[in-house]
């Protein structure tokens, strides 16, 4: 499968240059070359599925945070562009959970665990996040275990 997502990659980024979306052409890249660091500096010719989610879901993290800065900056020209490229990065995300599911999927390792305080937030966390990985924003999983076990 990760072939297939890399691969997918690279023949979206030919079409995007083929077709002249530079916006797409240039998220594509940047993309191709984080995954292409993370392959050296973890000193594999291949990342799997999981891996090659957390680059993508780290960059949305990152255009999230600077959509955040733009608009404390009055710059809503820049934070609609960096809106465009998460659309574009989300192509390539597995379908994001709801909330409403991320409480359930929370509920049922709290159940098992028989997480009872805030004190149990670590174990609860340490079994739901693999669970979630490359479907669910991680802080937005913190935020919901630390409401339910408060």
């Amino acid at each position: 499968m990760e072939a297939n997502i890399k691969q997918k990659l690279t023949n979206d980024l030919k079409q995007a240059m083929r077709s002249g979306d530079k916006i797409k052409t240039s998220v594509i890249r940047l993309l191709l070359a984080n995954i292409q660091n993370a392959e050296i500096a973890n000193r594999q010719a291949m990342l799997g599925d999981q891996e090659l989610f957390s680059i993508i879901a780290k960059e949305v993290r990152q255009h999230k945070e600077s959509i955040t800065a733009f608009q404390q900056g009055n710059r809503d020209d820049l934070a609609a562009q960096e809106e465009a490229e998460i659309a574009i990065l989300k192509e390539y995300l597995p379908q994001q959970l709801s909330r409403k599911e991320i409480m359930t999927a929370a509920r049922q390792v709290i159940s098992q665990i028989g997480a009872q305080s805030p004190s149990d937030k670590g174990k609860v966390m340490s079994k739901l996040i693999p669970h979630l990985k490359g479907r669910a924003d991680g802080r937005e999983v913190n935020e919901i275990v630390t409401g339910l076990l408060s």
